[in-house]
């Protein structure tokens, strides 16, 4: 595997202050970062948020996607806990980079949704690669993980890696007028166990 750990140091949020811990993918000069809280390599299953980049909901609070309000909730749940943490994978847009993701978006606009997007473009549903996490859990000292998803595939490729998720944590956050199809479509299209919207949040 060539994801190396590369240093680590703290980070102060609004949530608490979490290390940060820098990783390098020499193979493709991605550079990935986990925050933890709290003692995590003592055995006990950690509670755990494995989120995909996404600059558009991260950073530039797009209400296209749920991506930034996750990753806001993921914080603030690890900090109520005081013990948890956070893979944050260079993966924008499923994968399929930040240039495509617009490419997507536009066609978005145009009806499509966000699966038949990323397949006129010539892409899957989801491109993303889960297992440059074994160096990182295996550098954290992580064996067991209690996993802030609503993605069973996710699940699914992690137990694959050889990684014991025990246990699944909804984690539904987010939902605004601007997202409802595209969450409908995670739903329907790439079968996230999602609330239905007359349901609230979860």
């Amino acid at each position: 595997m060539t994801v190396r750990y590369v240093e680590s140091s703290k980070l102060p949020t609004s949530w608490g202050i979490f290390d940060m811990h820098g990783f390098e993918d020499t193979e493709t000069s991605k550079e990935h970062v986990v925050l933890s809280m709290g003692q995590i390599d003592n055995g006990e299953p950690v509670l755990a948020r494995i989120h995909s980049e996404c600059l558009t909901g991260d950073a530039l609070f797009s209400l296209r996607c749920d991506c930034g309000a996750q990753l806001q909730s993921a914080m603030h749940r690890i900090a109520m806990e005081g013990r948890g943490v956070i893979f944050y994978l260079r993966q924008e847009g499923r994968g399929i980079g930040l240039m495509n993701k617009i490419k997507a978006y536009r066609l978005q606009d145009k009806g499509a949704d966000t699966v038949e997007a990323n397949e006129q473009l010539g892409f899957g549903a989801d491109m993303r690669d889960y297992s440059i996490l074994q160096p990182m859990l295996e550098h954290m000292n992580i064996h067991e993980i209690r996993l802030m998803t609503n993605n069973p595939r996710k699940v699914k490729a992690l137990q694959e890696l050889g990684i014991n998720v025990v246990e699944r944590v909804a984690h539904e956050s987010g939902r605004n007028p601007h997202n409802a199809k595209y969450l409908e479509t995670k739903k329907g299209k790439l079968g996230h166990l999602l609330e239905d919207q007359d349901d609230g949040e979860s």
